[in-house]
């Protein structure tokens, strides 16, 4: 067994694998690490452009493309490690990035994953969209994050230069103790992309562990390397996976009302695509819930899968707060400005 697998998940990333596998390989070199990546069928030459210049990499083809969350399951399926540690293929990892991720959860037996800072490669005094300081979830399953408010993104002054829990660790660059990730089943596959990590951190919680912030690890984010931010299939999985993420984790007592809830805010956001024009955005959100009510024999299932993994809710980190109403109405555009007002 190697204490930590660096996995990075491939489809079609030559260029980037070109410009930062080579930073992984020099800022993670070490004895008791490994770098994988694992190949989601590419077509752009990215395995044999691998194969023939960094021989040490370890390579794990997929055959074609099973999307994130099941490419990352059938390729942690075959690594025998104490940590995983995901990592996007579009990130530039810094000097010494890994060491404190890994001592964390050395030293932190009921952490099961923590997350670097993810600042933006474009713009590197400024936060990155997918995970920034760690993530959080408001009542009706809208994902932020201290340093992201949906597409509102903060400069970095050290407002979060403190460790923290958090509900949830960006899937650009986690780091995963095994055990927990095999305990809790990892990504749940009908995902594909998209909040996967919140589902399975949201897991993690109900099993009793902790997930949390690193501020001593920081990389760097270019975002929109498989998906650009406006793609309506990017639209169309975020609003159909939020149901799904909803449906599976919140306790029994808020299930109804807060689907219900949803379903209305997710109407006008459709609403709101049509009047600016973006059909292909609306379509989507109206596809995503035409799906949610097609897989519910499925997520009931999952849900009592979930429910044997324990009853504990993470205190704190799920705000009763709607960030919709919060940036919209009350402007507010800071997570330190949305958890301080009452």
């Amino acid at each position: 067994m190697v204490k930590t697998a660096v996995v990075i998940l491939n489809w079609n990333s030559l260029k980037f694998l070109k410009m930062f596998l080579p930073d992984v390989i020099r800022h993670t070199a070490d004895s008791d690490t490994e770098i994988f990546v694992a190949d989601n069928g590419s077509t752009d030459g990215s395995p044999g452009w691998i194969a023939s210049n960094h021989k040490e990499i370890k390579l794990i083809p997929l055959g074609k493309n099973h999307g994130f969350a099941e490419g990352y399951n059938l390729a942690l399926g075959q690594i025998d490690a104490l940590y995983y540690v995901l990592l996007n293929s579009d990130i530039e990892v810094t000097p010494g990035w890994l060491k404190p991720l890994v001592s964390f959860l050395d030293n932190s037996p009921d952490v099961a994953s923590c997350q670097p800072k993810i600042l933006s490669w474009h713009k590197k005094d400024h936060f990155e969209y997918a995970g920034a300081a760690g993530g959080f979830l408001d009542k009706f399953g809208y994902p932020l994050c201290r340093g992201r408010i949906l597409s509102e993104v903060e400069k970095d002054t050290g407002q979060f230069d403190s460790g923290s829990d958090i509900f949830w660790s960006t899937g650009a660059c986690m780091a995963v103790r095994s055990e927990a990730w095999k305990k809790c089943g990892g990504f749940d596959p009908d995902f594909f992309a998209h909040m996967e990590e919140i589902d399975l951190c949201w897991r993690f919680h109900k099993a009793g562990y902790r997930v949390t912030f690193v501020p001593g690890s920081k990389v760097y984010h270019v975002g929109g390397g498989a998906l650009p931010y406006n793609s309506p299939f990017k639209t169309y999985l975020n609003f159909r996976n939020s149901l799904f993420l909803i449906y599976k984790n919140l306790p029994d007592r808020d299930l109804k009302r807060t689907l219900l809830k949803r379903k209305f805010l997710d109407g006008i956001a459709a609403i709101f695509f049509l009047v600016k024009g973006q059909f292909s955005s609306s379509w989507s959100v109206l596809k995503s819930h035409i799906d949610y009510y097609r897989s519910i024999d499925r997520l009931r299932k999952k849900r009592s899968i979930v429910k044997a993994l324990g009853n504990k809710e993470p205190e704190g980190l799920l705000l009763n707060k709607c960030v919709v109403f919060e940036f919209y109405i009350r402007n507010r555009k800071t997570f330190n400005s949305i958890i301080t007002y009452s």
